[in-house]
C-alpha cells in the first residue's frame, strides 16, 4: 500500500530530476553524465588542406635544382634524397642530435650507412647550413692514432662516426690492438675503401 511518505519522495526525486534537466539546458551542455571535456588552450588541429599539402610535398620525387639542408631538415624530408630511405633518414638525425650539424658532404659521412657512392648521388641536392664540431685530432697535420684514441676522436674521422667508433673501441679491447690499417677490418662496417681514406689520417704504432 502506497503511504503517503512514499508519494513525498516521488515527487522529491520526481522534482530534483527535473532541476537538473534544467540546470544542463541553461549551462548549455550536451555530453554525457560523467563525461569530461578537455580543450587545451591555444592548440588547434592542423587544418585538412596543410595535411595533404604536406603529404603530397614529401611523397613527391625531389626535383632538379631544389636543395634540402641536411643541418635542419626532418627525417621525412631526408629520405626524399636519392638512395637515402626512412630508415637511413632517422639515423642521419640521430647522429646529427648527438653530433651536431654536418657541415658538409665530408661530414655527412660520419653516419653509418653513408658511403661514397650514396654521397655523389645526393651531392647536387645537399645543402648544409650548420657548421660541423671540430676537435683537436683533425686539425693541422695531426694524426689519430687508433690505438689509443678514445670513441670521440676515432668518431671525426671520415667513415667512421659514433657507432663504429665504439666498435672500434670494442674490438680493441678484445682483441688487441691493431698492428696496420688493414687491421681495421676486422671491425663490421669498415671496408677497403674506408681504410683507404682513414691511412694518411692515422698512425698505427
Amino acid at each position: 500500500m502506497v503511504t503517503k511518505s512514499d508519494k513525498k519522495a516521488a515527487l522529491t526525486l520526481l522534482g530534483l530530476a527535473t532541476v537538473g534537466l534544467f540546470v544542463r539546458l541553461v549551462l548549455g551542455g550536451s555530453a554525457a553524465p560523467g563525461a569530461v571535456l578537455y580543450n587545451a588552450q591555444g592548440s588547434e588541429l592542423p587544418a585538412r588542406d596543410s595535411l595533404a599539402e604536406q603529404a603530397s610535398r614529401l611523397a613527391r620525387p625531389i626535383a632538379q635544382g631544389e636543395k634540402i639542408d641536411i643541418d635542419v631538415a626532418p627525417a621525412a624530408e631526408l629520405a626524399r634524397l636519392p638512395r637515402i630511405g626512412p630508415g637511413l633518414a632517422a639515423r642521419i638525425v640521430t647522429d646529427r642530435e648527438a653530433g651536431g650539424p654536418f657541415g658538409s658532404l665530408d661530414g655527412l659521412d660520419r653516419v653509418p650507412g653513408v658511403g661514397p657512392v650514396l654521397l655523389a648521388a645526393i651531392a647536387p641536392f645537399a645543402s648544409f647550413s650548420g657548421k660541423r664540431r671540430t676537435g683537436s685530432v683533425l686539425s693541422g697535420s695531426t694524426r689519430v692514432r687508433i690505438n689509443e684514441a678514445t670513441a670521440d676522436q676515432l668518431a671525426e674521422l671520415p667513415g667512421i662516426g659514433r657507432v663504429r667508433a665504439l666498435a672500434i673501441v670494442e674490438d680493441r679491447s678484445i682483441n688487441g690492438r691493431y698492428r696496420s690499417v688493414e687491421d681495421l677490418a676486422r671491425v663490421r662496417g669498415v671496408g677497403t675503401a674506408t681504410i683507404e681514406r682513414l691511412r694518411p689520417l692515422v698512425v698505427v704504432p
